[in-house]
């Protein structure tokens, strides 16, 4: 019942979080993110990274669990909005601005958690500003995490745990063995259904063209990939 617990008290959490326009809310995605960081053994002062952390709701969590958090975000305005609601729930955040782990290729951490971008886009190259830098991530959703399974192993200490959330439609099993080539050991311990949002249904007769869904298919599977360095 502790799982449970923890992630009810990060949804309650979730509800009273500022989010201006432009910055990522939180969705289904970063609920089940949140409820199987709320299953993972956390020890007090542990190291933890967020890696775009958006609103910051899960540099926070991690926070009130009594790690000592980085949060990492390229947008301006999701690092205003992080500190704003760190400053409200009274939970010390270290906040850094950058691209993926750039702010931070000199340390390393006990937790890495990221919910990044991984909706497929029509274009290559990953928007510049607005909105949709929060999802797009080019034709096969993986412009981010390709990144991500190349860089955060190089960060994980010893015993380190990566935590990382992805629709089905960006290939979870390429994310499994990349991290697994990378030296880490990994698997799928967390997947829930959920029908597409506005996005992803506008998006969904070219993901049918593609071959990405069959037919009628509205609905994706999210899945939360955990890979730990020994």
């Amino acid at each position: 019942m502790g799982c449970v617990a923890t992630h009810s008290l990060g949804i309650r959490m979730a509800m009273v979080l500022l989010r201006p326009p432009g910055v990522y809310p939180v969705q289904g995605d970063t609920a089940l993110l949140l409820e199987t960081f709320g299953c993972e053994p956390v020890r007090p002062g542990a190291r933890c990274l967020d890696l775009g952390t958006g609103c910051g709701v899960l540099a926070l969590a991690a926070a009130r669990r009594g790690c000592r958090v980085t949060a990492v975000d390229l947008s301006r305005r999701a690092l205003a909005t992080a500190w704003l609601n760190a400053h409200l729930h009274r939970l010390p955040v270290r906040l850094r601005r950058g691209d993926l782990t750039g702010p931070v290729l000199d340390e390393q951490f006990d937790l890495v958690l990221s919910n990044p971008p991984y909706v497929p886009a029509r274009d290559s190259q990953p928007p510049g500003r607005g909105p949709a830098v929060a999802w797009d991530a080019g034709p096969d959703g993986r412009q981010l995490l390709d990144r991500l399974c190349r860089q955060v192993p190089l960060l994980l200490a010893p015993g380190g745990v990566l935590l990382l959330v992805q629709s089905s439609l960006a290939q979870p099993d390429a994310t499994v063995r990349q991290l697994r080539a990378a030296g880490l050991q990994v698997g799928v311990i967390a997947r829930k259904s959920q029908r597409f949002g506005p996005v992803m249904t506008a998006r969904a007769q070219w993901f049918e063209d593609i071959g990405l869904i069959e037919p009628g298919v509205r609905t994706e599977e999210l899945a939360v990939v955990r890979g730990v360095r020994h």
